[in-house]
């Protein structure tokens, strides 16, 4: 019987300062605050990148319809299209384009892609300094070289 008894001996327990207690505490708290402040500064961040990105599309948005009022006032626009607005920020760059020979910088264009028109407007002036036909996209000229070639010279006999 005495293979099946044990003997339990007392375990001892270190004591444990209340410095390291305390140190241990505080590193952990300090932990915590440190990934709580970092998870709340990318949420503010992200929902600031939102706002922001909201806010653009709503100016961009604007800029357009103000642009098409006040454009329609002077010519007839296409109807049921929504043009796409560029500003000229460089017009030295755009001078060897006839289109763009007359613009100077802050003019806006309207490209409407469906009516392949382009108008050419000046806010400062309330003035259509342009309008021209556009040709987005693949050529329409499915035809080689070979083809568009004149027929041979016939052989005198």
């Amino acid at each position: 019987m005495l293979n099946n008894e044990r003997i339990e001996k007392p375990v001892t327990i270190a004591p444990v300062s209340k410095k390291k207690i305390i140190k241990t505490l505080t590193l952990t708290v300090l932990i915590l605050v440190v990934f709580a402040a970092i998870t709340g500064a990318g949420v503010y961040f992200y929902l600031q990148n939102v706002q922001l990105k909201k806010a653009a599309q709503g100016t961009a948005g604007s800029q357009v319809a103000e642009a098409v009022s006040r454009v329609s006032k002077l010519i007839l626009l296409p109807q049921g299209e929504t043009p796409t607005l560029a500003s000229v920020s460089d017009p030295s760059a755009l001078k060897n384009q006839p289109f763009f020979d007359k613009a100077q910088k802050d003019d806006q264009v309207l490209i409407y892609s469906t009516a392949k028109e382009a108008v050419l407007y000046r806010p400062s002036s309330n003035m259509i300094i342009n309008v021209a036909p556009i040709n987005i996209g693949a050529s329409t000229n499915t035809n080689t070289p070979a083809e568009n070639a004149p027929p041979p010279a016939a052989k005198k006999t």
